[in-house]
């Protein structure tokens, strides 16, 4: 799980109110919810509750309506919540927190089916599915990976998803004239690493060209989800060439920034 870490305490009042601000940041939410008996939707859950049935419906409710929706609260889930809790708290409570819910999810918004709250707050980070498991190509990859076809005309197209600390073994394009591959990130935190070059962080956004030939690998951070659009760059007689894993001590090298 992504570890949860606040500074808004500090932020606000760092020097008026230096102890509120630490047990804000650093026990709140820096132990507390980041303690794994409950997973975080159900903290998150249980939060929007409290603060609903006590009558708090400023930003401090918006921000924990946010957080539900972030990890994996669906609009059906927050609207069967706030009627329940209505019933319970009182009937104003429930209007003052669907004004609110309102404003943060869509009518019959898209419900994933991903019990893993981290999965979950993934894929709501892209337009992008994450698609099914990665069965076929499973004996090249360390750790769990999952693919969505997003086209095959013109050029092949894939959505590639790498579960926290996953990566796929070193390998290379290969083709007689032409050929490749482009890595563009669309979500999470990964990384990519030629051979004998440093490793490259990859962020949404972040565009990676791999020439043919090139001896390679790319995979998600050890805390964080990652997706890359894979485009296969046209080429005579391509191939692609599995290698050796990439080791649990070349990882961690490039996970803990210690490069090469």
């Amino acid at each position: 799980m992504k570890k949860i870490v606040q500074t808004a305490g500090r932020e606000a009042l760092a020097e008026f109110a230096t102890e509120f601000a630490h047990y804000n940041d650093d026990i709140l939410f820096g132990e507390n919810w980041n303690n794994q008996d409950i997973d975080v939707k159900t903290r998150s859950i249980i939060t929007v509750v409290a603060l609903i049935s006590s009558g708090i419906t400023d930003s401090s409710l918006k921000f924990h309506l946010i957080n539900a929706k972030n990890h994996g609260v669906s609009q059906k889930e927050i609207a069967a919540i706030i009627t329940h809790v209505a019933f319970y708290a009182g009937w104003p409570k429930g209007w003052a927190a669907f004004n609110m819910a309102k404003e943060i999810w869509q009518v019959n918004e898209k419900d994933l089916p991903y019990e893993d709250a981290g999965k979950r707050a993934h894929a709501k980070e892209m337009v992008f599915e994450i698609g099914e498991p990665n069965d076929a190509f499973a004996q090249y990859f360390i750790g769990q990976s999952y693919l969505s076809v997003v086209s095959k005309e013109l050029v092949t197209i894939f959505n590639v998803t790498f579960e926290p600390g996953c990566r796929n073994n070193w390998h290379i394009h290969k083709a007689d004239q032409g050929g490749g591959q482009i890595l563009i990130c669309v979500a999470g935190r990964g990384y990519y690493q030629e051979e004998g070059k440093d490793a490259i962080e990859m962020k949404p956004g972040d565009v990676v060209n791999i020439p043919s030939g090139v001896k390679h690998w790319h995979g998600a951070a050890s805390d964080e989800w990652f997706s890359h659009l894979a485009i296969e760059v046209p080429g005579v007689n391509g191939s692609n060439i599995w290698c050796e894993p990439v080791s649990d001590e070349e990882y961690e090298k490039v996970n803990k920034g210690e490069q090469k």
